[in-house]
């Protein structure tokens, strides 16, 4: 089986949160890949944990990435003040000519894809397009460990899980997927009782749920625990006529939001304050060039800190985005300018961010379970990844093996395989999930 077989036996996707399936975004040509190992939000310490723990696996599947790609060029983005994990990887790469160590201060969002891209090439990936069109391939540390797993046809079981919040010992833990939310509160002494809510991924693009039951997923990197009244629960509130009815009495089109972008800093056009203007107006006409809204990350800057009056840009263009989608609006792809030369000062600390979400307290170093932690059962989700869920190929009733296949790619469509996190017997297989009880042979 050549790299991309493996691969697509073994499972593998985005770790770091989008899940695309990594066979296909590794069948490419390409100048340079680049390792997402900056951890874009703040509290999580799953993938420095990762680094520090596999830095010789990721620097595998790094090697295997730029010879499938024909990239001359490895380099592994992460932050200064990781200095373990920094420590680990340059005993990994010392006699690797090829793939180097990049640092960056602790900034917000320093590991967003495109920005990865600007800082590694100097190039601007245009809206609507992907690094490859500037000849980068971006691919998260997590994930190259799990490719130079699937080289030893090790598919992918388990996730490294930040769990922290309202929790006695915030814990980074390597769960098997499938595991129950509430099974690592509780080993990270936490409560499940109805006066909390979570986060699911990190402080600002997470999404805030009261479901305790919901799973451990391929990629799922942090659970936050917080207080149902917790200012950032209130902000991941999807409600369209208060977010409307705010933006006509209090929006004074100050533009900060817009100032403060990562992407419009980049040339691309995003502008959250016209977002706003049209919503409050109900008058779409006033979003001028739509074209930038394809641009937004939605890593929620504008809203989380942008913005002076509490108010929700960053929903505001997710909306006008789904809109235009929904309408089979394109974007085009273009850079509208060069980039803001002022770039550099416009980047937002982590520590002033964390002051301003109130959760300050909580970015603490979290005790790291290594070993896959015991669970009695798992749900497996059949779909984990972008593209269409998996079909099952076991029954209830069956043994199965850690690793064995139990969902399979269907025939001609874009998805990823599923295997089993625990051994044990299927008890339960629906459109959704596949239930494992544990059994030991």
């Amino acid at each position: 089986m050549d790299l991309i077989d493996k691969i697509k036996a073994a499972g593998v996707v985005g770790a770091g949160g989008a899940g695309f399936p990594t066979h296909v975004k590794a069948d490419c040509k390409a100048d340079v890949v680049i390792a997402n190992g900056a951890e874009c939000e703040p509290l999580l310490q799953a993938d420095q944990t990762v680094m520090r723990k596999f830095a010789f696996e990721i620097v595998t599947g790094m090697e295997a990435m730029m010879t499938h790609t024909g990239a001359i060029k490895g380099v592994v983005c992460t932050k200064k003040h990781y200095h373990e994990a920094v420590k680990a990887l340059a005993i990994a790469v010392k006699d690797k000519p090829n793939i180097q160590i990049k640092l960056f201060d602790s900034y917000y969002p320093a590991g967003d894809e495109q920005s990865l891209v600007f800082e590694v090439t100097g190039k601007v990936v245009p809206t609507g397009g992907i690094p490859l069109d500037v000849g980068a391939v971006v691919v998260n540390v997590s994930t190259l460990k799990n490719i130079a797993f699937a080289l030893n046809d090790i598919p992918v079981t388990e996730k490294f899980v930040t769990v922290t919040g309202e929790v006695g010992k915030p814990i980074t833990v390597n769960a098997p997927v499938g595991t129950p939310f509430a099974d690592l509160i509780r080993r990270a002494e936490g409560t499940i009782s109805g006066r909390y809510k979570l986060i699911i991924g990190g402080p600002c693009m997470g999404k805030a749920s009261d479901d305790f039951n919901e799973v451990v997923t391929k990629v799922t990197g942090g659970i936050i625990v917080l207080d149902k009244d917790h200012l950032l629960i209130d902000q991941k509130k999807d409600d369209l006529k208060r977010d409307i009815k705010l933006a006509r009495a209090v929006c004074c089109q100050c533009s900060l939001c817009t100032q403060m972008c990562p992407r419009n800093a980049m040339g691309l056009n995003v502008l959250p304050h016209k977002a706003m203007r049209a919503a409050a107006n109900g008058n779409g006409a006033l979003l001028g060039d739509f074209n930038g809204i394809f641009s937004c990350c939605d890593c929620g800057l504008c809203t989380m800190y942008a913005c002076n009056f509490g108010l929700n840009p960053s929903k505001m263009m997710d909306r006008f985005k789904e809109e235009l989608r929904q309408s089979g609006v394109k974007p085009k792809k273009e850079v509208y300018q060069k980039p803001d030369a002022q770039i550099n000062l416009k980047r937002i600390p982590v520590s002033r961010l964390l002051g301003r979400l109130n959760i300050q307290k909580y970015n603490v170093d979290t005790t790291v379970i290594e070993d896959a932690v015991p669970v009695s059962s798992v749900k497996i989700k059949l779909s984990q990844h972008i593209g269409v869920p998996a079909e099952p190929c076991v029954i209830v009733g069956q043994r199965v093996k850690k690793g064995d296949l139990i969902g399979k790619i269907p025939e001609g469509k874009l998805g990823a395989n599923v295997h089993a996190s625990i051994s044990g017997e299927i008890t339960e297989i629906t459109p959704e999930i596949i239930a494992i009880s544990r059994q030991e042979d």
